[in-house]
């Protein structure tokens, strides 16, 4: 007897695997669609001026139509033969912050001398930047400008300092009061390096946040006197680091039951 050849079974169902994909695709159209027409007002600033810093990081959008432009005066300034009198330059500085009248709280800089010599010249934050920022501000650039010329009249080592107040600042540029204040320093550097010519290996930068505050951040007004930037013209030289030769760690050798122990075991 012949066998009978059964027959393949056809699938009638297969159109639903590629309708299922379809509809899936449509759902993920819809909720991006969806996720892109609601826009988080706060993040969206948030993120627009992270990007505004970053495009442009050492100097704020100028009020006048004057164009900054980096090294663009770099050549204007050069060290003189034999460094300045520092009373004459204090005298110049005082006078530096008397004349500029645009900013009243130009007023608030403040120049002192140290027991060791050093000059402070001690900047409030409002006066270089916008609250939470570390662009320059253009008002600020006449000033910077002045102080440039100070430093090299002086032909001395400085170092620029940023602290903030104990607030803390969680933005994107900025994750902590750490990196707000070494940022600023940092600002400051580049324009007195970059637009005015001072010296750049005359020049560092470091951040100390709310480390070293000179109020004790009670109230606004206290808070206002420690959110600052603090320039040092430093009157000794730093000493140059020297690489140093020899073994990295320097001691007796340890066996390997010794190196095995608890290095934080206190001795009796």
């Amino acid at each position: 007897m012949a066998k009978h050849k059964h027959e393949e079974h056809e699938n009638h169902e297969r159109w639903l695997v590629s309708y299922a994909d379809f509809i899936t695709l449509l759902f993920a159209f819809f909720v991006v669609m969806y996720s892109v027409s609601s826009v988080n007002v706060g993040k969206y600033r948030t993120v627009s001026e992270s990007i505004k810093a970053a495009l442009n990081p050492v100097v704020a959008p100028p009020a006048s139509k004057a164009v900054f432009s980096l090294d663009a005066s770099k050549a204007a300034l050069t060290a003189p033969s034999a460094p300045g009198s520092k009373e004459v330059v204090i005298r110049k500085l005082r006078s530096l912050v008397k004349t500029i009248k645009d900013a009243p709280h130009f007023a608030l800089v403040r120049i002192t001398e140290r027991v060791n010599g050093d000059i402070v010249i001690t900047i409030p934050d409002q006066v270089l930047f916008n609250s939470g920022e570390a662009a320059i501000r253009s008002e600020a650039l006449p000033f910077l400008e002045g102080l440039s010329a100070a430093i090299v009249e002086l032909n001395r080592h400085t170092r620029v300092e940023g602290h903030t107040d104990n607030v803390p600042i969680r933005t994107a540029l900025f994750p902590s009061n750490w990196e707000l204040s070494a940022a600023r320093a940092v600002m400051v550097v580049r324009v007195l390096s970059e637009l005015y010519g001072v010296t750049s290996d005359h020049l560092s930068a470091v951040g100390h946040a709310d480390t070293r505050p000179v109020t004790p951040n009670a109230d606004g007004e206290q808070r206002a006197k420690n959110r600052r930037v603090e320039v040092v013209i430093l009157e000794q030289a730093p000493p140059v680091p020297t690489p140093e030769t020899g073994n990295e760690l320097d001691g007796p050798d340890l066996s390997a039951e010794e190196a095995g122990q608890n290095p934080f075991q206190s001795v009796q």
